[in-house]
Parts: structure tokens; C-alpha cells; sequence
């Protein structure tokens, strides 16, 4: 015995395999963006416009003023605040010199962004201009789509309006300007069509029907390709094909209110090519990221609030996130590590260094007698190991001295599913898990029935368990009644295990329902038989495990009440 004492190896808990897989390139590159700050607003964020120009500040349009905030250390710079009334789509200029807002009043107006004075006002809309932009070659000229269901292009230095175009029955709230023709225009209202207009003609070249209100449209950068947002929906048509609908995203259980693209990024460092990613942001507080190549989702994050606004910077590393309640997210990039040679000596630390002067140590200086510490071990000496002194958990004490019921009842206390199952198994081996449980006290019953209540349905652990717990039916019937508290427990543990019935039941009439789907899809009689016989294994550990620990209970209440059914009340 004292050898075996000796010699003993501690309980080492089974590990499982993770529930999910590692996170893909593609989610480190999107989780990189770390929360910067959340600024909270007045009222609901409506708009965010990022600058073409470094460093590439953002505008947010919220309630009744215009913020802008620095593109490096996302503070405000600037607040325009020169409404009477409620501001929306509050924009950037091409070069970034002047920023372009409409307003609930019907009035475009136009400001300087240094001196932030109203340089000029646009007045034709008879009702609330949302959506309003800069051509994006020409610094002259603005697009701008209203409540009052039309289109109006401006001349911004006459203050006059240049075309008005009519083809729409609802409220205008969104356009896109097409990167490849500054002629050509996307507009979406809540009509559920988008129309493309060319200015050359003031005509509309092209109707897409969307069939729900427009919240977003989006050019790709190609300009063959229109994204448009409308309910939980997002439709991409290829317009050089006449308006043909390529794709219908579907991954939003609410509306999508925002779109945008992303410049050419390399998720891998490894890749050698780049790609475009496709943004979208929705009322369910989700913003999903789609790969251009085949409309895939490949990464998702979740806010807590509806989702107003988002946009990207050109440079990729800020993104900000507006929601209707108020709360702007600002998210940056995280920074890579320095360049080559941060850490090596300067030039000059090179051509001129000062001699190290070297102390002799001597046995009066505390050092001399730590010499050696720090050398290592060369191939030619020999290495003599330390020996460490093992250190042993309660319950490893316990098995180490035999003490079987100690040792079940310490992992028990430990609450981890994983070191109760190894210490069990140990015990299995050993041919001693059913006298552990004889003869247990009130306080480690009630343990030991709760751990079976949480874990007796897991997949990973019912194969041990499920058995075990028959077995501690027999063993404590006897003890049910010492106490209310195990009573209740043992009420509880029916309840959980019926429950887990219920549902199995449930997901083999589901199986039922989908089988004859698997079967019509597969083809060759080896896939259908390794089918069936996974079905047959299935339901047979179904029916000789929970099944049988039901009846088991159900028996117990009988036998404990000498023919009576006891009914308990808790």
C-alpha cells in the first residue's frame, strides 16, 4: 500500500472539445476594431459622413446640430448648431472644406467648416430634406431628395436649382451617386422603387422595384452594381444588365438602415490578393459583414440599441455606429507594433559607446556568493532535475488514502462537472463508486442529487450519469424522507428529466419530418443505411436511458407511499 501511495498520479479531468470553432481571419481582422469611446447624443443619430481627405474626421448629425470629430483622437472639433429645427444628413464636401446638411424646415444649407457660418442656403423643398450630397466631381453642385417626393439638383454658388426631377410617390430618403458617371443617380424612396436618373436628360433611365420602403442605396465602386436597402432585405441588381437582381440578403430579422463598402482590405497578411467588404447595420442592432465575391456573411457584431447610421473611414481604421437612442460607438483599429529596429541602438550610440568597466567581485560583496545563477547547462554537463513536491487536491488526497466517499463528496463540492466525472471514473476503476455512495449524509445527498439535476440530460456526461443515477436510487431510497429539502430535490430532478422527454420526443418527429428530405437529397444506398443506423442508435439510447430513469423515479414515489402516489407541494 505504501507503494502504491508513493507512486500515485492525480486525477487529470477529461477535456471536451470546444463548442465553437476558432475565430476565422476575418473575425480577428473586424474584432481588432476595439471600442474607442460612446459618445452619448441628444436625440437619435441619423447620419455619419467620414471625410475623403485625411485625416479623415467624421460628421454626426443628431437632433438639431451637426458634430464633427477629429478622424485620429475622435473628440469634437466643431458643432454646428445653426438650425431652428431638426438636421439630417449632415455631409462632407469632397476636399472636406464645407459640410452640406438638410433639415425638418425644407432648407438646404451650406457651411464653412473653420468658421462654421452659413455660406450659403438652398430653398425649394416644401417639405423635410433627409438626404442630401456633394457630386462627387464637381465641388459646385448638390443632389438632394425630400418628403415632398422629389429630386432637386442645386448650383450651390447661385443658390438656384437646376433640375427638378419628379418620378417618385413617396418620401425620398436615400441616393448614391454612381462612381463611374457623376451624371448618373440612384435614389430610393418609400414607394418601394429606386430610380436611376441621368441629369444629362432629367429622365429616369432605370425603375427597380424593391418591394418595401427604401431606407439605403449604395453604388458599388465598379458602378455596375446597386445595393438597396428596404425592410430586413438588401438587394443587389446589376444595372450594365438592365437591372437584373443578383442577390437577396436576407440576414436581418429588421430593417436595414444603413449601407456601406469598404476600401480594398487584406483580412490575411498572408493573402496577396485584397477585397471589398459590404456593410450593413439594422434596427435589430446588428452589423453584418458581407464578402462582395459570393454575398456571404462573414463576421457579425451586436449592439444594444437599433442601429441609425455607420460609416468607415477610407483609411480603415475608425468606425463609428449610430443608434437610435442616442449612443454613438467609435471603434478603432488597434495599432501594429513598431518597425524594424525600434529597439536597436541609434547611429550614434554606435560610433561612440563609453567602456564598461568591470567589478571584481570578492567575497565581502553578497554577489560573489550568487555566482552561476543565472548560467546554463551545456550539452556536456549533466543536468540533475528538482525534484518538485506535489501538490494534491482534497479529493486527490482522499483517493490517495482510499477514502472513497470523502473523495466523491470533495469533488462534489468543487462544482465542476469535468472533475466530478474524472474522480467518478477513478472511482469505476477501482470498483468503489457504489459503496461512495452508501451511507451519505443529509448535506451530501442534496449535493450529489443537484449535480445529477444539472447534468444528468448533458449529452457529454449522460452516458456515466444516467446510469449512476439509477444506482443512487436504490442506494438512498431509504433516505428520501429524512428530509423535505432531498425530497424536493428528487421533485426537481423528475421534473428536469421529463422535461428532457418532452423535448427528445419533440426533435424525433422533427427527425420524422426531415427524414424523408435527407433521404430524396442523398443519393447510393451506403449513405442512406449509415443514416438509418445512426436513427436506430439514437432512439435506442433514447429509450434505455431517460426513458427508463423516468419509470425509475415514478417506481420510487410508488414504493415509498406502500401503493400510494405521493403528491408533494412545494
Amino acid at each position: 500500500m505504501e507503494g502504491q501511495s508513493s507512486s500515485y498520479k492525480p486525477v487529470r479531468p477529461k477535456k471536451f472539445a470546444a463548442s465553437r470553432k476558432p475565430s476565422a481571419a476575418e473575425s480577428k481582422y473586424w474584432k481588432s476594431f476595439s471600442s474607442k469611446l460612446i459618445e452619448q447624443q441628444i436625440a437619435a443619430v441619423t447620419c455619419i459622413n467620414f471625410c475623403p481627405e485625411p485625416p479623415h474626421d467624421f460628421a454626426v448629425t443628431s437632433s438639431t446640430r451637426v458634430s464633427v470629430y477629429d478622424g485620429q483622437t475622435c473628440k469634437v472639433k466643431k458643432t454646428i448648431s445653426r438650425f431652428s429645427d431638426v438636421a439630417y444628413s449632415g455631409v462632407f464636401r469632397p476636399d472636406g472644406q464645407l459640410v452640406v446638411a438638410g433639415g425638418e424646415m425644407g432648407v438646404i444649407q451650406v457651411f464653412d467648416l473653420n468658421s462654421r457660418l452659413v455660406l450659403r442656403q438652398l430653398k425649394g423643398h416644401s417639405r423635410a430634406v433627409h438626404w442630401v450630397r456633394y457630386s462627387p466631381s464637381d465641388k459646385l453642385q448638390v443632389l438632394s431628395g425630400s418628403d415632398d417626393t422629389t429630386v432637386r439638383w442645386w448650383d450651390v454658388p447661385t443658390e438656384s436649382e437646376v433640375l427638378r426631377l419628379e418620378g417618385h410617390a413617396d418620401y425620398v430618403r436615400s441616393g448614391s451617386a454612381n462612381p463611374s458617371s457623376g451624371d448618373v443617380w440612384a435614389t430610393g424612396s418609400y414607394d418601394h422603387t429606386v430610380n436611376l436618373w441621368d441629369l444629362r436628360t432629367s429622365n429616369v433611365v432605370l425603375k427597380l422595384q424593391h418591394g418595401k420602403p427604401l431606407e439605403d442605396v449604395l453604388f458599388f465602386p465598379s458602378g455596375g452594381l446597386l445595393a438597396t436597402a428596404g425592410g430586413n432585405v438588401v438587394k443587389i441588381w446589376d444595372i450594365l444588365g438592365g437591372g437584373r437582381l443578383l442577390h437577396a440578403l436576407g440576414s436581418h430579422q429588421k430593417t436595414v438602415t444603413s449601407l456601406c463598402i469598404t476600401p480594398p482590405i487584406r483580412v490575411n497578411s498572408n493573402d496577396l490578393v485584397t477585397s471589398k467588404r459590404l456593410l450593413t447595420g439594422s434596427l435589430d442592432g446588428h452589423v453584418r459583414v458581407f464578402d462582395i465575391s459570393d454575398f456571404k456573411v462573414v463576421h457579425a457584431s451586436k449592439y444594444d440599441s437599433p442601429i441609425m447610421s455607420m460609416d468607415l473611414s477610407q483609411s480603415m481604421s475608425t468606425m463609428a455606429v449610430g443608434t437610435s437612442e442616442g449612443k454613438l460607438f467609435i471603434r478603432q483599429k488597434k495599432k501594429v507594433a513598431a518597425a524594424e529596429g525600434a529597439n536597436k541602438k541609434s547611429i550614434s550610440n554606435v560610433i561612440y559607446e563609453e567602456p564598461k568597466i568591470e567589478t571584481v567581485l570578492r567575497p565581502s560583496n553578497y554577489r560573489y556568493f550568487l555566482r552561476g545563477r543565472s548560467e546554463k547547462a551545456t550539452e556536456e554537463d549533466f543536468y540533475v532535475a528538482q525534484q518538485r513536491r506535489l501538490k494534491l487536491a482534497e479529493y486527490d488526497r482522499h483517493l490517495r488514502k482510499f477514502r472513497y466517499k470523502e473523495a466523491l463528496v470533495s469533488s462534489l463540492k468543487t462544482f465542476n462537472p469535468t472533475v466530478v466525472l474524472a474522480v467518478m471514473e477513478e472511482l469505476i476503476c477501482r470498483r468503489g463508486l457504489i459503496s461512495a455512495v452508501s451511507n451519505l449524509d443529509t448535506t451530501s445527498l442534496e449535493l450529489l442529487l443537484d449535480f445529477l439535476r444539472r447534468n444528468v440530460t448533458l449529452p457529454q456526461y449522460s452516458r456515466i450519469l444516467i446510469p449512476f443515477a439509477h444506482k443512487v436510487l436504490d442506494k438512498c431510497a431509504g433516505d428520501f424522507c429524512l428530509s423535505p429539502s432531498i425530497l424536493h430535490q428528487v421533485a426537481i430532478l423528475r421534473d428536469k428529466v421529463e422535461d428532457e422527454v418532452r423535448l427528445q420526443e419533440s426533435l424525433q418527429s422533427l427527425q420524422g419530418l426531415i427524414q424523408p428530405l435527407i433521404q430524396a437529397s442523398i443519393r447510393g444506398w451506403v449513405a442512406e443505411e449509415t443514416i438509418q443506423v445512426f436513427i436506430k442508435r439514437e432512439q435506442k439510447l433514447l429509450q434505455s436511458g431517460v426513458l427508463d430513469l423516468v419509470c425509475h423515479i415514478e417506481s420510487l414515489w410508488r414504493r415509498r407511499g406502500r401503493g400510494r402516489v405521493i403528491k408533494l407541494s412545494f
